[in-house]
C-alpha cells in the first residue's frame, strides 16, 4: 500500500466517522430510547463503528 493509499484511506475513515457522529447526534430522542443509546455516546459509537 502506498503511502497516497494509507492517506486516501485515513481521509475517507475520518469523513464516514465525521457524518456519522454528526447523524447519531441529530437523532430523535425517541429513536435514541428505541436504539438504547444516548447521543452523547456518540463520538464513541461512531469510532467504533468506523474505526472499530
Amino acid at each position: 500500500m502506498t503511502v497516497l493509499n494509507t492517506v486516501r484511506t485515513a481521509v475517507q475513515k475520518r469523513v464516514a466517522y465525521s457524518r456519522l457522529k454528526r447523524e447519531l447526534e441529530m437523532m430523535p430522542v425517541e429513536t435514541a430510547i428505541d436504539l438504547g443509546m444516548f447521543r452523547e455516546d456518540a463520538s464513541k459509537v461512531a469510532s467504533k463503528a468506523i474505526y472499530g
